[in-house]
């Protein structure tokens, strides 16, 4: 009988903690398992993001370029970052804006939109198994797409996170160790290599791979 009670009152108690849960929290609760799921045991510093709540967003609406949300008018932003984008062939650094909505990824330039990925498009999204911010969205060859995307981003776990949940495509999350290949446009690929050194820096090697520290 007493055993009985001890499941009545545990069972009690869970309701009563669930029921204590903000929408907020579910959320962010879903969230911390995709992000466990795709980078526990995988990436260097996924284990000290344990305890840092994902941000809703990193920018507001209004810090977008009015023009760029007539662009996107009538898809609901979910998401926006600030974020680093490397050019496919020289690896020229740019900053740039990230912005997510229900249905496709934006690279944003001030008032321009820079590429566009709608989800189910999307082919996967790769980033390596150390403690850079390095991501590149892969992307299909085919007329509308330049070439895969390859960001920098301060926020890499919330931000791949946020990302593979609204494509709803976290399978597709790949943790790579050494290099990976990515497609610069018209059938060409590039390769870049990850090391690890003294100092955090992305550049272009003498024989023309993309290496980051």
């Amino acid at each position: 009988m007493s055993e009985m009670l001890q499941k009545i009152c545990i069972r009690n108690l869970v309701r009563k903690y669930c029921r204590g849960f903000t929408a907020e929290k579910k959320v962010q609760l879903q969230q911390k398992v995709v992000a466990s799921a795709v980078f526990r045991g995988k990436k260097e510093g996924y284990l000290q993001s344990i305890n840092q709540p994902f941000m809703d967003t990193r920018l507001k609406e209004n810090d977008i370029n009015p023009k760029v949300l007539q662009l996107i008018q009538g898809e609901k932003i979910k998401y926006v970052t600030p974020v680093i984008k490397y050019d496919r062939n020289g690896f020229k650094a740019r900053d740039r804006l990230l912005v997510l909505t229900q249905s496709s990824a934006y690279v944003v330039e001030m008032a321009k939109i820079k590429q566009k990925i709608d989800y189910a498009t999307l082919k996967g999204i790769s980033t390596s198994n150390l403690s850079d911010g390095i991501v590149v969205i892969h992307v299909p060859e085919d007329n509308k797409q330049k070439g895969d995307v390859i960001l920098q981003c301060e926020h890499i776990f919330e931000m791949i996170t946020k990302l593979c949940m609204l494509a709803n495509k976290q399978n597709l999350v790949k943790v790579v160790q050494g290099s990976l290949q990515f497609r610069i446009g018209s059938g060409k690929e590039g390769t870049m290599v990850f090391t690890i050194g003294q100092e955090p820096q992305v550049f272009k090697a003498k024989n023309g791979q993309l290496t980051v520290v």
